[in-house]
């Protein structure tokens, strides 16, 4: 049984844009750091591949990529949309063995993504994915510390049971 292996292609200043709330009193820096964090949570908790894509059409310079906490990044080629590159990874990669899901709340592109095969999600959709990512991983953590936190055995007993222990663990 061949599992498809699933990507989420993420359109990130749109995301931010119509995203959450939370982004609304970031500079534009901040907020692309902090979406780049939380995707990276996400994918360490979903096991679905993140790209991320930043319009950089105003930008003089080439398609630049690179890795952020396992997220690969891109920016766009000078005159080119986010939206444009999307379109032409997800027609690139239609017939391959790959469920792919796109986050973005361009109403057209959520048309051009899903003629070509691919799933949508709306920024607020996976803010709320997002947020319930950061749940479970809070939650783990505690599970985790109160594992760890545990009492020993040793700590409910007396001193001279202990002594003993001790004696016998040491053949005295």
């Amino acid at each position: 049984m061949n599992l498809m292996e699933e990507w989420l292609i993420v359109d990130g200043y749109n995301v931010i844009g119509a995203g959450r709330p939370g982004f609304s009193h970031l500079a534009m820096d901040e907020a692309r750091q902090r979406l780049i964090e939380d995707l990276s949570e996400y994918q360490a908790v979903s096991g679905r591949r993140v790209i991320v894509v930043f319009d950089a059409h105003q930008v003089e310079g080439a398609e630049n990529k690179s890795y952020e906490h396992q997220v690969t990044i891109y920016y766009t080629k000078q005159h080119e949309t986010a939206d444009e590159w999307i379109e032409r990874w997800v027609r690139k990669q239609r017939g391959q063995e790959k469920e792919i899901y796109v986050a973005t709340s361009d109403y057209l592109e959520q048309r051009m993504i899903l003629g070509h095969g691919a799933y949508r999600i709306s920024a607020r959709e996976l803010m709320g994915i997002l947020a319930d990512s950061r749940k479970r991983i809070s939650e783990r953590i505690v599970k985790k510390k109160e594992r760890t936190n545990k009492r020993a055995l040793s700590d409910h007993l007396n001193e001279d049971i202990l002594r003993t222990f001790e004696n016998w663990r040491r053949k005295k």
